[in-house]
This record gives C-alpha cells, sequence and structure tokens, in this order.
C-alpha cells in the first residue's frame, strides 16, 4: 500500500490539476522516486497489481523534482509548468530522464552583495564591456596582410574606452553646452579684436590728431593702419603711465619770470621707520629760509613722487604758511620702466626759465639740461648744501638770464655752489679793481657799465636797487649783486615779521575757509543725491 502522505496527494490532485501555475504531477513523480527502494530490480512492486490511475507515474524511474524529506541541495525547481488545463500525466509524459539530470549538477556559488556603503556600483561594465567581448569573439582573426596598427587606430578616434563609443557617448548635455558656449566666446573674441583693430586704424578725424602724429600717413596702406591703430592704442593706455592733466599748472597772468620745482624726499625733509616710533619726518636744516627767501624771485612747486594721500599732510606740516604755489603728486608723473619721471613740458611753463632740484637723476632725465641733481640728505645736522644754493638761484633770478639751461650748463661737472662762490670771488676782486680806477673818472656810468658788462648785464641805466640805485652803491663798494642780496634780505625780514605777529591768525583764518569749504562741496552733494531721487535739497529740509 501507499505511504499515508501519497494518499493525500492523491487526493489533493484533482484540485492542484486545476490550478493555473501548480506542478503536483512533477512533486508526486518526485516522490514515488524517493520511497521506491530499488529502481532497478525486476520484481513487481507491492502496489503493482493495482490500476494505475491516469494521473499517476507509470514507473518509478520519473523522478519528480521536489521531496519534502530530502535535504535542500537535492530540491531543485520544476523544469517546465503546465498550463492551467494540464494534467498530471500529461506533464509526467512531457518528462523525460534527462530532466533528471539537474539533481547531480553541483549547486552555483553565490556572489556577494556589493558593498554600498562605498557607492553604488557601475553597471558599464555589464552593459557596454560584455557586448564587446562577445563582438571580439566572434570577430574573425587577422589577415598577415592587414595592418595590425589600423584597428587600435580606428577605436583611438572613437573617443571612447578601446574606441568602442564615440567621445559624443560620454558628454552631458552640460559639457555640450559648455563647448557651444566657448566657441561662441572665441568667435565673439575674434571679430571684436578684428572691429577694434579696424576702429583703431581708421583715418585721423582731426588736424589736431593729425599734427600730432606728423610721421604717420593718413592713407590705407598696411604700414600706416599698424602706424595708426598702434598710435591710439598707446594713447589709450597713457591713462595710466601720463600725467593726468596735459597741463600741470594753471595759466597765470602776468606769467611768473621763473619756475622752481623741487622734489620733497630727501631734498626738503627726510622720512626714517622704526619700530619704536614708526614713521618719523626730520625737516631740512635751512629749509624754511630756502623757501622764504626764494619765493620773492621764483614760483615755487613741490613736485614729489609720492601719492597725494600720503605726501599732502607732510606738505602742508612742512609749508602751514602755503610760500609754495603749487603741490604736484605722484599722479602728475610719466610711468617709464619702472621708474617715475618727472616731465617738465607737461608743466605749461618756459622751459628756458624753470629749474628743478632733485636727488636723483632719472626723475630728470627727460629734462637734464634743467636740473640741479643734490646728493640725497640722509638727516644729517648743520647741512647746508641746499641753503649754499641761493646765491646762484638768485643770480639768476635778478640778472634777467634768458636761458637757463645755458647757465646751469656751465657748471657741468661741477658742484654748483662752491663753483658760484669761486666766480663771485673772482668778480668781486675785478669789481674792486674797477671801482678803484674809476674813482678818478668823472664818469661814474662807464665804470658801471664796464662793471655790468663783466658780470653778463646790459646797461639799464640808472638801475635802482631797494632805496638808492645802484651808481650809489657801486660808491659805497657793494656789488650789484650785493645790492640786490641785501635788498632781498630785507624783503625776507619784513616777511618773518608778519609771519610772527599774524601767523596764528592767518592759520585760523584758513582752517575755518577750508571747514567751509568742505561743508559747502558736503552740501551740494546732499543736494545732488537727493536732487536724483526726487527727495530735493538738503535746503528745504
Amino acid at each position: 500500500m501507499l505511504p499515508r502522505a501519497a494518499l493525500r496527494l492523491a487526493a489533493a490532485r484533482p484540485l492542484l490539476s486545476a490550478a493555473p501555475r501548480a506542478t503536483p504531477a512533477l512533486w508526486t513523480r518526485g516522490y514515488a522516486k524517493n520511497r521506491a527502494p530499488n529502481s532497478n530490480a525486476s520484481g513487481p512492486t507491492p502496489d503493482s497489481s493495482r490500476p494505475k490511475s491516469p494521473s499517476q507515474p507509470e514507473s518509478t524511474e520519473q523522478a519528480a523534482e521536489f521531496n519534502p524529506n530530502a535535504s535542500a541541495e537535492k530540491n531543485t525547481a520544476p523544469k517546465s509548468q503546465p498550463g492551467p488545463g494540464a494534467t498530471a500525466a500529461g506533464a509526467a509524459k512531457d518528462a523525460t530522464p534527462e530532466e533528471d539530470v539537474t539533481e547531480s549538477q553541483p549547486e552555483q556559488p553565490r556572489q556577494p552583495l556589493p558593498d554600498l556603503t562605498q557607492g553604488i556600483p557601475s553597471t558599464f561594465e555589464a552593459e557596454f564591456l560584455k557586448s564587446k567581448s562577445e563582438s571580439k569573439e566572434n570577430t574573425p582573426e587577422l589577415n598577415v596582410a592587414d595592418d595590425p596598427n589600423a584597428e587600435a587606430e580606428a577605436g583611438g578616434r572613437g573617443g571612447g574606452e578601446g574606441g568602442e563609443l564615440p567621445k559624443s557617448a560620454y558628454e552631458t548635455s552640460t559639457d555640450r553646452r559648455r563647448d557651444r558656449y566657448a566657441k561662441l566666446t572665441g568667435i565673439a573674441s575674434i571679430l571684436f579684436l578684428a572691429s577694434g583693430g579696424l576702429y583703431l586704424a581708421r583715418p585721423w578725424e582731426s588736424e589736431e590728431e593729425a599734427k600730432m602724429y606728423p610721421d604717420i600717413e593718413d592713407g590705407w596702406s598696411p604700414s600706416a593702419i599698424y602706424a595708426r591703430a598702434k598710435a591710439r592704442l598707446s594713447g589709450s593706455l597713457g591713462y595710466y603711465t601720463e600725467p593726468v592733466f596735459p597741463k600741470l599748472l594753471p595759466e597765470v597772468e602776468p606769467a611768473p619770470p621763473y619756475t622752481l620745482v623741487l622734489s620733497l624726499e630727501d631734498l626738503l625733509i627726510h622720512s626714517e621707520w622704526s619700530r619704536e616710533h614708526g614713521w618719523r619726518f626730520a625737516k631740512r636744516p635751512g629749509v624754511d629760509y630756502f623757501l622764504r627767501y626764494l619765493c620773492q624771485y621764483y614760483e615755487l612747486v613741490i613736485f614729489t613722487s609720492l601719492p597725494s594721500q600720503a605726501a599732502d599732510p607732510v606738505i602742508r606740516k612742512l609749508d602751514p604758511f602755503r610760500i609754495v604755489m603749487w603741490p604736484l603728486f605722484r599722479e602728475a608723473t610719466r610711468y617709464e620702466k619702472g621708474e617715475y619721471v618727472k616731465d617738465l613740458s607737461y608743466l605749461n611753463r618756459d622751459l628756458s626759465k624753470t629749474i628743478i632740484i632733485d636727488t636723483k637723476a632719472g626723475h630728470v632725465k627727460n629734462q637734464p639740461e634743467n636740473a640741479i641733481v643734490l646728493p640725497p640728505w640722509k638727516g644729517e645736522k648743520g647741512d647746508k648744501n641746499l641753503v649754499a644754493l641761493i646765491p646762484f638761484l638768485e643770480y639768476i633770478a635778478t640778472m634777467g638770464i634768458t636761458d637757463v639751461r645755458k647757465a646751469i650748463q656751465s657748471f657741468e661737472g661741477k658742484d654748483i655752489a662752491t663753483e658760484f662762490a669761486l666766480r663771485e670771488a673772482k668778480a668781486r676782486e675785478a669789481f674792486q679793481k674797477q671801482l678803484n680806477e674809476s674813482k678818478g673818472s668823472s664818469s661814474r656810468r662807464g665804470g658801471f657799465g664796464k662793471l655790468a658788462g663783466a658780470l653778463g648785464m646790459k646797461p639799464q641805466g640808472s638801475l635802482v636797487v631797494g632805496e638808492e640805485t645802484a651808481a650809489e652803491g657801486f660808491a659805497k663798494g657793494k656789488m650789484l649783486s650785493d645790492q640786490i642780496r641785501e635788498r632781498g634780505q630785507k624783503q625776507y625780514e619784513a616777511m618773518e615779521k608778519e609771519i610772527r605777529e599774524n601767523g596764528e591768525k592767518w592759520l585760523k583764518e584758513m582752517a575755518e575757509e577750508e571747514k567751509k569749504a568742505q561743508e559747502e562741496m558736503t552740501k551740494s552733494m546732499k543736494g545732488a543725491v537727493f536732487g536724483v531721487f526726487g527727495g530735493g535739497s538738503s535746503d528745504s529740509k
């Protein structure tokens, strides 16, 4: 008799055969196979005399694929599933001995799960490289006559790994948009440069522009186009290398007879920095006397290569009474080859009547014939090099020298103060000699004319110097330079007296004027801002 489990299975067979996806025939066959004591025995089984039902398996050799008493390794999934109307008998007939081979096949090892803590793994290899390997297997061998590098070059032209995919397959929409913008930017830059070059190379638009570049012709030849574009470009860059204004000093009526330009650093002052005191400034000995004495002969200008923010407070402290008429700062210099140059051609003054005193030859390299270069002052006490120049500068201003450049050139290679003192001593000896000779002469005017000629002056009749004429001074044994110096000294003393008596008052008045000017400027700026935004001027409030 069949075991009790088989009977239960036989009773449930009609229900299982009606299920659309169940495989009761396979389960029954596997159960019978596992229960058979010996599938190769020739004798009949105890149940062989029983009639076989249509759904019962024909022999025990047809093994089922599921055994509830077998281990997990022996059970496998069913090879085929009968349709909804199929019976167990039909499934058993379709089964072949080849289906039982799966029981003896070893189980495939399980692959380890990916470590998602390191990120999601790429599926590129499974999707693309697998097809690549399959295509390589199906590819015939390379012919001996073919070039072995042809395939590699073709793959390299593909742009992808091994040439399998083109470069565009690895580009995102962002990359393509970025490349498109880069191409458009390059094209726009080329067009801009071309149009800008043609605009700079256009013919001269005015006579003034043509006069500024007389050596450049006004045509369409390649050399003329290049020359005009270069000239206009250098003019545009001149904003950063040229002075802020083409005329640094305003027109003055009447025009000053002479202009004296003075450097600031290491000529009038000396600056030092220390960790204990920071920046400190020392005023050169005799600088007040130098400025106040020569202001009666020269238009004084301080020209420094320092920025206005740093130099303006120092100049105000150095010259509180505004003896110096015009201060000029770094913004008024030219920048040439890494050096700031004080170009006197921008001063709007006659260079034949202009002198500049500096401590660096590079600052005055454009007009060295107008320059007096002194050694820099490093803060030594008792220095007299600056004050020693007063007699020479006074002589030039009072003797009517027509071209100061020739006078400076006559002292080339020599110290001007020392050489001028020697020349003045020789002139004094000549003057005393001529004075002694002319004492017995009836015409003193002729003696004066000879002396004036010896000193480089033109006879001007009865020249009045101070409160007496030049002839009266000669009679007293005074040279013309001595008489001029006495008059200048008296004017200096009068100025010093006024400063001592009214200096504090002048300073207060100037401070009030500056404060008032600042308030008016602030007021006008506020009015302009309120006017722009429709709030009215500050006066209405």
